[in-house]
């Protein structure tokens, strides 16, 4: 597996950032800012990052683990480890989805960051769209008034797993 530092690690990669408090944040010294304003601390093990813009960076994509509701163009710092980043390519199946009905949570993850290998990949595209329809499903019920079903959390949890686990269209 590609090992990743300051030097490389901004060049087709994955990762998850850990959102950090703004007390954390008030002690770093951030040394590199980038073209789109971006601005990085780098330590040994690891990158800190502050940005307002999360998800799709340039060739990258770098997703903010949220401790809070999230939304584009506010700015947050997050950290991760250089052993969070993974090789991204944008044509390769590389992305399973998880999901969490109690926390109504829906996200993906690298294949190279689980020993799951049961997993359902896709490409980051696929796994996009198909995030979005989960997403309706989760949030919204629209849906469901155009099927003839008694128990609608119970068709809801049906079709997710359906959603997650096959390649089944919606």
């Amino acid at each position: 597996m590609k090992q990743y530092n300051r030097s490389n690690f901004h060049k087709h990669t994955f990762c998850i950032f850990r959102q950090i408090t703004a007390t954390e944040e008030t002690s770093l010294n951030f040394t590199y800012k980038s073209k789109s304003g971006s601005e990085y601390c780098f330590t040994e093990q690891g990158v800190y990052r502050r940005s307002s813009h999360w998800g799709r960076a340039a060739k990258c994509r770098w997703i903010l683990s949220e401790t809070t509701a999230y939304k584009n163009q506010n700015v947050v710092c997050g950290y991760a480890n250089w052993t969070d980043f993974y090789t991204n390519n944008e044509t390769a199946a590389l992305f399973f989805i998880t999901l969490d009905l109690t926390q109504q949570k829906v996200s993906y993850q690298h294949k190279d960051a689980s020993n799951d290998q049961e997993r359902l990949l896709r490409t980051a595209s696929e796994t996009a769209k198909r995030i979005k329809e989960i997403k309706n499903i989760l949030y919204q019920d629209d849906w469901a008034k155009y099927l003839d079903i008694v128990n609608v959390e119970k068709a809801r949890t049906q079709l997710l797993e359906e959603l997650v686990n096959t390649e089944t269209p919606w």
